[in-house]
């Protein structure tokens, strides 16, 4: 546990062990882990360099999360988009849209769990947000972009109603229209680059 508000310092040694300052004890993964799912916040740190290598070790945490039977989290066509995001230059929006999107769907998790709505309807609603968020975040990166994603109103107007039992096969097809026009788009503003 951490002793302070200052997040507890985890060390990694060549050998890959991790050591919590903490409590002066060697710890797993599956104790950062345990970390992470009771919000003790922490670092892990390069124990020669002093370098934070966090992201990297929450990462590997994740792949030996999805690597347990049955505990898949990130479908394959999720995990294929975003590799493809890599090098692109919609890159830097999408680490701030995940993260918004991820305390978006935090916040709203006791709502889910204890709703008796429909849990299609609200997934919908959260779709709608986030597609909201990150229209938003389109607009401060490129207000062009925004404005050729649509506004809000264009985004209400479309938007079946909550009533409505689900998106159909024709939602679907025009989401991927809209996709691949956005995509044209994009590449046509990379080529106009110098």
């Amino acid at each position: 546990m951490a002793r302070s508000n200052e997040p507890t310092v985890i060390k990694k040694y060549a050998n890959r062990r991790l050591y919590n300052t903490g409590t002066s004890m060697y710890v797993t993964l599956e104790n950062l882990a345990a970390m992470v799912k009771g919000n003790e916040e922490f670092v892990v740190q390069d124990a020669k360099t002093g370098e934070d290598i966090t992201h990297s070790v929450l990462t590997q945490i994740i792949f030996e999360q999805e690597n347990k039977g049955g505990q898949n989290l990130m479908p394959i066509t999720f995990l294929r988009q975003l590799i493809r995001f890599y090098g692109d230059q919609m890159q830097m929006v999408i680490p701030a849209y995940l993260e918004q999107s991820m305390t978006a769907f935090s916040k709203e998790q006791e709502t889910f769990r204890g709703s008796s709505a429909n849990p299609l309807q609200m997934m919908e609603t959260q779709v709608r947000r986030n597609t909201e968020m990150f229209r938003e975040a389109m607009a401060v990166f490129n207000p062009f972009m925004a404005g050729a994603l649509g506004g809000s109103d264009a985004a209400a107007s479309k938007a079946p109603s909550p009533a409505s039992a689900g998106p159909s096969q024709d939602d679907f097809a025009a989401m991927r229209d809209q996709l691949a026009e956005m995509q044209k788009r994009l590449e046509a503003l990379d080529a106009k680059k110098p």
